[in-house]
């Protein structure tokens, strides 16, 4: 193992060593079967047992599938009541739904930099970005650590402003002992592939108040004031999309919703197995946890440190040339976004729906995305890299500690990286 695989030397984790998520069993072959044997292939029964049995799970009185987690964070924003012109808080760093489902209301993103750290939002920024047009604030619990949200609730208060969970990533994350979603005043959930609790496809929308979901219910069915499984006057009350998932997909979740826990154990221990084979390494951060924090692991970001190995070039160009070797040596990672949000062009140009809307609406203020107010997000992009399926069911600990010697064989050889 001494001569690197990028350079032609063997591979620290062989082809066969990680196995796909999620693992299929008879009880996911059992829940998909029936639903197919199900008439009902659209919003079927599976869907409202689906959103039952989660909101148990993690702690909410209401709860309703849909057919992504985009879907629900839009969901969200009309449950906050935000309209035209008005402005919503968010991070400047995370996936782009964060952030377009502000625009899918005609609202304005507002963003705020991340703490290094944790690359959640800076909660001690989000009050300096409050103005007389700030309605509601949208946190993402990134990669699956939750955020402090004493902190985040104490603001939302005090201004009264509504605070939206992007919860997507962070499936039972916790903050003080509660489970992400049950935080703030709403939240949404994903169910794609990659996620935590698999659907394929799919989210979830979840609120304790009344009001608001039915505001939610409304733009996920057509804008209508019945839902499907209700009686139906097929009339447009307000403006609606469709937002549902099918029974098919919300089955396969329901059946993986039932591994849930033991998944996370066994994330867990992989997590841990992986990371304690790392702590020794020079110029590496690893994830750090708050204390009142906890963290499901979705992804496992690393910082890497140019300076510490006297690399005087581009973080990112050095950051790369180790993401190729580990990749050669198939142990995986990969930068996780190539822009901060504000760099987007959706944000820059200005120019959502055409003619400048909606930054160009009578209702809307001015609003200038500057990348170089946001530091610590621009600092982070050049440097992370970033985990994901590798340490999850129906991979054990073995592997974890294969994957963790295969970093450490990159960074004994460091100087042997080509381009190092």
């Amino acid at each position: 193992m001494s001569t690197l695989a990028i350079n032609g030397g063997p591979k620290a984790v062989p082809d066969d060593a990680i196995k796909v998520w999620p693992p299929i069993d008879d009880v996911d072959r059992e829940y998909v079967m029936a639903s197919l044997e199900n008439p009902n292939h659209a919003h079927g029964p599976n869907c409202g047992a689906l959103a039952e049995n989660f909101a148990k799970w993690n702690g909410n009185k209401h709860a309703i599938t849909t057919n992504s987690g985009t879907a629900a964070l839009h969901m969200a924003v009309v449950a906050c009541g935000v309209s035209a012109g008005d402005e919503v808080i968010v991070t400047a760093y995370s996936w782009s739904s964060s952030a377009t489902c502000i625009l899918h209301h005609n609202a304005i993103p507002v963003f705020v930099d991340i703490d290094y750290r944790t690359i959640n939002i800076d909660v001690d920024k989000i009050e300096q970005a409050i103005t007389e047009k700030t309605k509601a604030i949208i946190v993402v619990h990134l990669h699956g650590l939750a955020v402090e949200m004493d902190k985040v609730m104490a603001i939302a208060r005090k201004h009264n402003l509504k605070v939206i969970e992007d919860a997507c990533q962070a499936h039972g994350a916790t903050f003080n002992g509660k489970k992400t979603g049950t935080l703030g005043d709403c939240a949404a959930f994903s169910l794609n592939q990659n996620k935590c609790l698999c659907g394929g496809e799919g989210g979830i929308f979840v609120t304790n108040d009344d009001d608001m979901f039915s505001k939610a219910l409304m733009l996920w069915s057509f804008g209508e004031a019945a839902t499907p499984s209700e009686s139906r006057d097929y009339h447009a009350y307000a403006l609606g999309w469709m937002y549902r998932n099918s029974d098919l997909a919300a089955s396969f979740a329901l059946a993986q919703l039932t591994k849930m826990d033991s998944y996370a154990e066994i994330l867990n221990k992989n997590s841990a197995a992986f990371m304690s084979e790392l702590e020794s390494i020079p110029g590496l951060t690893l994830p750090f946890v708050p204390a009142r924090c906890t963290h499901n692991h979705y992804n496992i970001v690393l910082r890497v440190d140019p300076e510490a190995y006297g690399y005087k070039g581009e973080p990112s160009d050095f950051r790369d040339a180790l993401v190729a070797a580990l990749q050669a040596e198939g142990v995986g990672g990969t930068p996780w976004q190539q822009f901060i949000l504000p760099q987007m062009t959706v944000f820059r140009a200005q120019n959502a729906y055409g003619g400048g809307c909606p930054w160009s609406c009578k209702m809307a203020k001015p609003r200038a995305y500057n990348i170089e107010d946001y530091p610590a997000a621009m600092k982070h992009l050049a440097r992370n890299i970033s985990f994901g399926t590798q340490f999850r069911a129906p991979n054990g600990e073995d592997v974890s500690h294969m994957l963790g010697a295969g970093v450490k064989k990159v960074f004994s050889h460091i100087k042997e990286v080509p381009g190092l």
